[in-house]
């Protein structure tokens, strides 16, 4: 039973956003974004103790384009929620030129459907209350879990995408996500020398 709502997106105005799986060439763009975004700080933060050295779940990196161009992005990592298999959204980033195009709204709702219909039970993040809440997102199954450093309580959200998924979560959240794949440098190879 899938328990998130899908939120609509505004009427748009403006030239359409695709929204599609993050690719290699997405990369540059989206620590970019990421930095405008959060800041210089952003690597420092709490929750990036669990993604850093972790490859995002598989299907589950987003990347939301506008005429050719990086406009917003979302990833969902695995992680154990207390003992409880589930995946830790974010972050969330959506170019200031486009916030009003319900750029996020897409995101969040793609992720979701996608997380629910690859048999995923929960999703968790650390975020703002009143904008996760419309998709459902709650302190409801959260309040028995702990990060791995410093976090406000209230913003630390649960979403159950199959009921139950995250009853009796109580403990650390960790990340159980596969290693990220490191980009394999080339050799050069000597040029042959005429002599």
């Amino acid at each position: 039973m899938t328990a998130f709502r899908i939120q609509p997106a505004p009427p748009r105005t403006a030239a359409p956003f695709v929204i599609r799986s993050e690719r290699a060439s997405d990369v540059a763009a989206r620590e970019t974004l990421l930095d405008v975004c959060f800041g210089d700080n952003r690597h420092e933060r709490t929750c990036q103790r669990l993604r850093d050295g972790r490859a995002p779940a598989a299907g589950l990196a987003l990347s939301a384009m506008r005429g050719g161009k990086l406009v917003g992005t979302l990833r969902l990592w695995h992680v154990s929620a207390g003992g409880r298999d589930a995946l830790m959204l974010g972050p969330l980033a959506v170019a200031a030129e486009a916030r009003s195009l319900g750029v996020g709204a897409a995101l969040m709702n793609a992720a979701l459907m996608i997380a629910a219909s690859r048999g995923h039970g929960a999703v968790i993040l650390l975020g703002d209350a009143p904008y996760y809440a419309r998709f459902g997102f709650s302190v409801a199954k959260t309040t028995e879990l702990e990060l791995p450093g410093p976090f406000e309580r209230a913003r630390l959200l649960g979403l159950e995408l199959v009921e139950g998924a995250l009853d009796g979560a109580t403990g650390m959240i960790v990340a159980t996500g596969a290693p990220e794949r490191k980009a394999r440098r080339r050799k050069e190879r000597p040029l042959p020398c005429a002599a």
